[in-house]
């Protein structure tokens, strides 16, 4: 059975007969349940009755209903009501939007509104780049998914994606003060996406791509930072590469390897798989074999899409084929982005001394952590209930801060790799072990640390471009 979670949280009213041990005999009915009691409040008491409001995790919204089962079995126990706390937090919606200005007075009304807000409008019509001064835009970015590849969910379409959208809106506002919102669009056609991203991008000061399924979001992504002023990211890919390469970089301190000499195993070629692998590069990987559904990517075979012809071509330079299982043998890392089980005892036990295991799909990973323990030096997963959590909320709130502070119009590797420096230098020398090689997403120094780094690279950038179009413009009155 897996183990109980937050996302299975309920509160049982419970009425019992009044007694010393009561509510103890009510905890030690939940807990033969299987569930984990978090809290025990006595809302009413009387000479023989007594209410008790219990909190727990269980497992399903099944094994909810059987700790309810296990309580009203007993003697005298009545349960009122069973609510569940995470349909709960979403009533209603996670977002709402709150005016900076308070509107008291007539004349307050006349500069936000009519007539004053008419000098505004005129002059952004006169000088556009003011847009990011005097909107929303300098602090605003759009979550944008077709719902095709929601979390683990798979294509449960736009409208049912929105309770996700509403929480990475929430995290970015939490962890970095960006304001962000829900776009979920009601089309998967790659042409009407681009169409529409485009045209509703002029409140935004920043695009963020989320849960749209590969290949079409390598596409959509490409397209979008051709054709638009603002940066545009795809959280799926770049988030999760960025955490991974913070990740790996820490952890390859703990084992006393380097990245340019390891052998990488990266199972997965979808959004992240690709961006893993181009990141990891930029940084100085060498090694790397990748493998999908049908086993190594390498140059001896043809791929219908771009993306897997690009993989082949610039990995696996001993044109390694094979099943992942045979990728395996003799290598210092694997990064699991793929799909539940795949790995065994079997398997790592022929990986290289010291080896690396990222297994990172979600909720279960491509092995069982526990068993990869014994065979690995450093484990690390995408799930909290184990360390060294991989996760995305590392990364992107502190991203798009320092974009937005940076007034940045297009996302660089070198961005992307400070990002990751930044995150692995949360982890100080003296915190550094197996079992902590990523600092917490409620670190509360993360955010800052990440949007600095990204908006110093972000201005490096802007001073190389300057050199540059300085010195062709000097070669040109010269000539």
């Amino acid at each position: 059975m897996a183990n109980p979670s937050p996302g299975y949280s309920i509160q049982l009213r419970v009425e019992a007969p009044a007694g010393v041990t009561a509510t103890s005999q009510l905890v030690v009915a939940a807990a033969d349940a299987g569930a984990v009691v978090t809290a025990v409040d006595v809302s009413e008491s009387s000479t023989d009755r007594v209410l008790v409001d219990l909190t727990c995790y269980a497992v399903s919204a099944e094994h909810a209903g059987q700790v309810a089962d296990a309580l009203a079995a007993r003697d005298g126990v009545v349960v009122h009501d069973v609510a569940d706390r995470t349909f709960r937090l979403h009533a209603g919606g996670k977002l709402e939007i709150v005016p900076k200005t308070p509107l008291r007075n007539r004349d307050d009304l006349s500069r936000a509104y009519t007539p004053g807000v008419a000098r505004v409008c005129l002059a952004i019509a006169e000088n556009p780049a003011d847009a990011r001064r005097l909107t929303v835009k300098g602090n605003t970015i759009a979550v944008v998914t077709d719902g095709s590849a929601v979390l683990g969910l798979g294509n449960i379409g736009a409208t049912a994606s929105i309770p996700v959208m509403e929480g990475k809106a929430a995290l970015f506002k939490q962890f970095a003060d960006v304001d962000a919102w829900p776009v979920a669009l009601d089309t998967q056609d790659t042409e009407e996406i681009i169409r529409t991203v485009k045209a509703l991008a002029p409140v935004y000061g920043g695009i963020n791509l989320e849960d749209i399924a590969a290949p079409r979001c390598f596409e959509i992504e490409r397209r979008l930072r051709e054709e638009l002023d603002i940066p545009v990211f795809h959280d799926d890919q770049h988030g999760t590469a960025i955490v991974t390469l913070a990740a790996l970089m820490n952890a390859l301190r703990v084992v006393g390897k380097r990245l340019d000499t390891v052998r990488i195993v990266v199972s997965g070629v979808g959004a992240a798989g690709s961006a893993i692998i181009q990141l990891l590069q930029a940084e100085g990987a060498r090694h790397i074999v990748a493998c999908g559904r049908s086993g190594a990517i390498h140059r001896g075979e043809q791929y219908a899409d771009p993306h897997r012809t690009w993989i082949a071509e610039h990995t696996n330079e001993r044109g390694a084929s094979g099943s992942l299982a045979e990728l395996l043998v003799g290598a210092d890392v694997f990064i699991g982005v793929s799909a539940p089980d795949l790995l065994g005892e079997q398997e790592l036990q022929t990986m290289a001394d010291d080896a690396i295991v990222f297994a990172m799909a979600n909720p279960d990973p491509e092995v069982d952590p526990v068993i990869a323990a014994r065979h690995a030096a450093v484990v690390a997963t995408g799930r909290s209930d184990f360390p060294n959590q991989i996760n995305n909320v590392l990364a992107f709130p502190g991203f798009f801060r320092g974009l937005l502070d940076a007034g940045a119009v297009d996302i660089t590797p070198g961005m992307l790799v400070a990002a990751a420096e930044a995150i692995a230098s949360c982890v100080r020398d003296d915190e550094l072990n197996a079992s902590y090689i990523i600092p917490s997403v409620f670190d509360p120094d993360v955010a800052r640390v990440v949007a600095e780094a990204v908006a110093t690279a972000a201005h490096r950038g802007e001073d190389a471009t300057a050199e540059v179009e300085n010195e062709t413009d000097e070669e040109g009155a010269a000539a």
